[in-house]
Parts: structure tokens; sequence; C-alpha cells
């Protein structure tokens, strides 16, 4: 057990409901979805943070470290946020405090329109036309982005890109070695360069994405600015049925609970994916089904007879 593992409480019963801060429970359900979203176990959090599951569990059920609560009634008596005090990047100035107490309370709508008023302000929106004629594709894996982009490049006449290979190409090695070998921040870096490359080289492509890519607000901010977006949803089943179906059992391996863990990333991505332009949900469809379905938005976005 490491010095920081030995501050929290290792006997908490993640099933009982006494004595549970609300603070604590809130700050669970943020570190299970980030864990969610970035398509994370818990034993692989674990092993990244270098304490047990059994710790991050206790954190995830809101019976961890009761220390964390002096630090909420430090915050508390100070009369500000937790972030401010743990020294967050929007307390770092007073203008970036202003901005924050401007769109603080905003609902989702208001927040978007902010955000693509900013980056048009700061020239990070692209050349409307190309970010127009650019189609990425984002998804969970076995979704369908490869066939179907496949097919919708043949049809609009565009070049396809699969951006997982060309991460590979940058790396020279599989994605899981990049990850495996050099870790998460080197597989986002190479994610970039692709990406910037793809949108440097083609004015008109269709893009098949990596289904984490969202979970990178850079690299997902650099998509939306530069593409015409489209979620391919599907239900988890579905997703964990076609990616077997392909003889990939990578979802299956090494976890009683793989369902219940793509539910849950499926869950903390579906609030990134639904920022995109366009939807179409691929379940209860056959391919062709689901690629007429994908043709017939896309054409009718980019003003093409259907």
């Amino acid at each position: 057990m490491t010095s920081e593992e030995s501050t929290l409480t290792e006997t908490a019963d993640p099933g009982s409901d006494s004595k549970r801060s609300p603070f604590l429970e809130a700050l669970g359900e943020r570190v299970r979805t980030l864990r969610s979203r970035k398509g994370m176990t818990r034993r692989a959090v674990a092993l990244a943070a270098d304490v047990s599951e059994r710790h991050l569990a206790n954190l995830e059920y809101g019976t961890g470290n009761v220390s964390v609560l002096v630090l909420l009634q430090v915050a508390n008596a100070l009369q500000c946020s937790l972030a401010e005090l743990l020294g967050d990047v929007t307390t770092t100035s007073p203008e970036w405090l202003l901005i924050r107490e401007l769109l603080g309370k905003r609902h989702e709508a208001d927040l978007r329109r902010a955000r693509l008023q900013l980056s048009d302000m700061f020239g990070e929106g692209g050349n409307a036309q190309e970010r127009k004629n650019r189609i990425a594709l984002i998804g969970l894996r076995g979704a369908g982005k490869t066939s179907l982009g496949q097919r919708l490049a043949d049809d609009l006449g565009y070049p396809f890109i699969e951006l997982s290979r060309e991460i590979e190409q940058f790396a020279g090695c599989q994605i899981s070695e990049i990850h495996n070998l050099y870790g998460a921040n080197a597989y986002r870096r190479y994610e970039r360069r692709a990406l910037e490359e793809a949108i440097q080289i083609y004015p008109e492509v269709v893009i098949a994405t990596p289904g984490g890519l969202v979970s990178d607000s850079a690299n997902f901010n650099l998509l939306l600015s530069h593409c015409t977006t489209v979620w391919l949803q599907a239900d988890a089943a579905d997703h964990m049925g076609r990616v077997a179906a392909q003889g990939d059992m990578r979802p299956m391996a090494g976890s009683r609970e793989a369902m219940e863990d793509l539910k849950r990333i499926l869950e903390g991505r579906s609030a990134f994916y639904s920022k995109a332009d366009l939807s179409v949900n691929t379940s209860d469809r056959s391919e062709d089904q689901a690629f007429e379905a994908l043709r017939s938005s896309v054409r009718r976005h980019l003003l093409l007879p259907v």
C-alpha cells in the first residue's frame, strides 16, 4: 500500500448507504463518469494511479478519503469553489473568473453558441465550405464507421481515411502498442497529428474517427471546427455483437461485466457524441439500410440530390 492509500479508509462497504457524504458521492460519480468516458476499467485506472482497486472503489462509491471534506469546508469558509481552492485554470486571472461567472448558469444551447462564436473569433473555425465537405464519423467501435464510411466516400467521390490507421503509421506500431509503450498522452499527440494532417490535405474527405477521440477536448474541438460530424448511434448490445462478429473478442476479455462497462462508456461519451452536426441510428438496421439513412442525411446536408 502506498502512503497516499494509507490516508483512505479501506474498510468501507461500497454497498452501505450509512453516513455517506453527498459531496463524496458526487465526487465518486464524477470519477466513474471520467473513467467511463476514457474507456478505462477500474483495474486499469488503479494501475495507472498506483493505488489498489479497493481504494478506487471506495472513492467511486463515495466512501473514500474524508480529508477531501476538509478541503471542501475550507473552500466554503473562504466562500469560493473547490476548483478555485485547488487552482483550476479558470481561477488564474480575473478575466477567467469573469468569463466563468458569465457562462456558469447558461443552458447547453447558449454554451454551444458561445463556443462557436469564440471559435470564429479566434480563427479556429476553418473554411466554412471545407468544413461542410469534410465528413467525420464518430461513435463507439461497432457503430459501422469504417464500413459505412468507405461506402459513403465512394458514393460522394471523396477519399476515405480511417484515422486509427493514420495514427499507427505515424507511430510505427499498433494502437495497443502505443498505449502500452508510450502511454495515453503520446497516443493523443499522434491522434492530433493525424487529424491535423487530414484536415490540411483534404478539403473533401470522409474520416472514420477512433471512438475515444471525443475524450480529448482539444482534439474533439479541432474535429468539430473543421469537419461536419456525424454520430453513428447504436445500442450497447449492437456495439458488442458487431465487434465480436468481426472476430475481435477484446471487449469480452478480462471482465465479467463487459456489457455494463460498455454501457457506462456509451453513457459517459454520449453527451459528447451528441455535439455532432448529424446523427444516424444504426440499430435494428441492416448495413444497407444504415448506409441509406447515412447517405440521405449527409446528402441533404450537402444540398445534393438524395
